[in-house]
């Protein structure tokens, strides 16, 4: 999938007139991308529309038009574009409690190294977490975490092929049952493999 740039970008004004509209794509193209694990962890598959939105938001909110300012955005964000061998995600921590997140969070250190997937028969595939900045300390994880799975050419092709894909967390605090994700999100997931 190629990178963003700012001719892909509409201005502030532009961005007003279409959020929206966008707003609503976006919604609706997110719909397939979620994969939940267990109650309290989710993950949300990104792409070149999702962080396309994603950035248009934070030009938005942070009222950035200067020229070197959306570069650093599309430099802080475009490494979150799957690159044809591998699916990026945001993994988000969610306990709606927050003395409970509290907890949760200071239970959960490095479980972010821990989050994996299975295609087919083939050995589990752990994400690598964070490679942007480190999130966690000894004492907590981070309630957002940014992961990719890298594939080998084999897993690719048995992903377009229809494998069934399994994802889990192997952490001695989420004993959660593994996902396996259902047909429409291994189709849409599919897209951001090169076929």
């Amino acid at each position: 999938m190629p990178s963003l740039n700012r001719n892909d970008l509409w201005s502030l004004e532009q961005y007003a007139e279409r959020r929206a509209a966008f707003r609503s794509e976006v919604l609706a193209h997110k719909k397939n991308r979620k994969v939940l694990l267990g109650d309290n962890i989710q993950l949300m598959f990104e792409d070149r529309l999702t962080i396309q939105y994603q950035i248009q938001e934070m030009l938005r909110i942070e009222k950035i038009f200067e020229a070197a300012s959306i570069e650093e955005e599309l430099t802080a964000y475009n490494p979150l574009i799957p690159e044809g061998n591998n699916w990026k995600c945001t993994m988000l921590i969610q306990y709606e409690d927050i003395d409970e997140r509290k907890k949760q969070l200071a239970a959960l250190v490095g479980v972010e190294d821990k989050v994996w997937l299975q295609v087919g028969d083939n050995e589990q595939i752990f994400a690598i977490a964070d490679e942007d900045m480190e999130r966690s300390n000894e004492q907590k994880t981070a309630a957002v975490h940014f992961l990719r799975f890298q594939f080998q050419a084999i897993h690719c092709e048995q992903v377009l092929a229809g494998a069934a894909i399994k994802f889990g967390v192997a952490h001695n605090a989420y004993s959660e049952a593994p996902t396996i994700i259902n047909e429409a999100t291994r189709l849409t997931l599919c897209n951001d493999l090169d076929h």
